[in-house]
Parts: structure tokens; sequence; C-alpha cells
């Protein structure tokens, strides 16, 4: 122990501030610390408060990213996912990632935005909320053969699905098969 001027420390106490020292500057400062593992430090004075030791490196711990796309809707994310498998080939029931039927492509598309739809045309088709045929966004459901098939809308006309003529994941005219409704989800 040591006497400064009427007052009694512990000497092993200074190595114990100066560890805690970088942080309470930083708290000074109005800097939110990072916990870091010490790797070569820095001295630095702060003048009327004092000398610290400052890490070359702060590994900050615990910063999680925001989920990819966060900020999209979940159509242009399902209708993105579809357009990236175009020119995949077709299968009866097959939901991806490599091939597809039309409502295992619809689908998958949208489990990649976070929604979860039924599997068949049919039943997509009866979830979501209908939207008539001039008012399709992309990224709708849209429906053809009286509920039998099934692909989103892209825009201008145009419909990604996977086609059972041997074509695989393809994109078409809307025109080209009987409209039998939409759905937003």
């Amino acid at each position: 122990m040591s006497n400064n001027g009427g007052e009694y420390r512990k000497r092993r106490s200074a190595p114990r501030r100066r560890r805690r020292a970088p942080i309470i500057a930083l708290v000074l400062l109005g800097i939110t610390p990072i916990t870091a593992t010490q790797v070569d430090a820095q001295t630095i004075v702060i003048p009327g408060i004092g000398v610290f030791d400052i890490p070359d490196f702060l590994a900050p711990q615990n910063q999680v990213a925001p989920p990819p796309d966060a900020d999209k809707p979940a159509a242009e994310i399902a209708i993105e996912a579809a357009r990236s498998k175009i020119g995949s080939g077709y299968s009866g029931g097959g939901n991806g990632p490599d091939y597809f039927d039309c409502s295992g492509l619809v689908q998958w598309a949208y489990r990649q935005a976070g929604v979860d739809l039924p599997r068949t045309s049919y039943e997509q088709l009866a979830v979501g909320t209908p939207v008539s045929l001039d008012e399709l966004e992309p990224g709708d459901l849209v429906s053809f053969y009286g509920g039998g098939h099934s692909g989103l809308y892209d825009g201008n006309h145009q419909v990604v699905h996977a086609s059972t003529g041997g074509r695989g994941v393809e994109v078409s005219d809307i025109s080209e098969m009987p409209f039998a409704g939409a759905r937003r989800y």
C-alpha cells in the first residue's frame, strides 16, 4: 500500500485500472466500448483525464447482419428467385432447387422470401388476396387452365412458370394460356 496525500491504495490495482481505462475513456468520449482481445496496444494521453493503453485492434462481438433483402417486399424476392431458375428442368412433383413443376416453382420462389405457400396449384389459388388481370403486379401468382397450372407474373404481360412441354422453367406471354385467376401474398 502507498500513501498518496493521505489516500491509501493497493499497488496491484493500478494494472486493473489501466486495463479498464480505455473503456472508461471511450465512454467519456461518447463512444460505445466493444469487448476486444488485446493484441498490441498504443499508449495515449488525454489531458486532464490520464494515460491509457488503447488496443490496435478491436474485435467486434455478437454483431448480427440484417437479413438479406429485409427491405424488399416478398413478391419482389419471389419473382427474382423464380427468374433465377429460368432454364431449370421440369419434373412432375419437383419443388427445387434444380427441377420444378409449376406449383413447386411458385412454392420454392416464395419460400426464398420467407412465405410458406401450399404445394398444389389449386391450393395456391385458394389462399392470398384475389387480384384481377388488370391489377397484376410482379410476383403475383397467376393461375391457368381452371387452376391446374400456376406461375408468377413478371410484368409486361409475362409469366415465369415451369412448363410441362419439356421446356422447363421459362417466360411466356400471359395470353398464351387461359387465365383462371390471380392471388397476391
